[in-house]
């Protein structure tokens, strides 16, 4: 069995110390429950029951419609296979010109 050093005995008593500072005895802790504040109850307008689910009310939005003034001309392979949609034949231009 090997003996401890000084060092090492200074050590182990100032853990100990510290252990005892934070209330740890050597068993398992156990952690002590606060007391809970009381739980006010909020002011809704829910219903009573639970099957039933408030909705809101939103102004409804207008349906997008397609105005055709973009058509598609095609797709066209950038970097690595990205595709993008083509539009114009200037954009079909610009695209062949890019290399990465």
């Amino acid at each position: 069995m090997k003996r401890k050093s000084e060092k090492q005995k200074k050590l182990d008593e100032a853990h100990a110390l510290f252990l005892r500072k934070i209330g740890y005895s050597g068993k398992k802790r156990v952690a002590k429950r606060a007391e809970k504040p009381p739980v006010s109850q909020p002011v809704s307008s829910l219903p009573a029951l639970s099957n039933q689910i408030p909705v809101g009310v939103a102004a409804k939005r207008p349906p997008q419609r397609y105005s055709g003034s973009r058509t598609l001309l095609g797709i066209a392979a950038m970097h690595k296979s990205n595709l993008v949609p083509v539009f114009s034949k200037e954009d079909a231009e610009l695209i062949s010109t890019m290399r990465r």
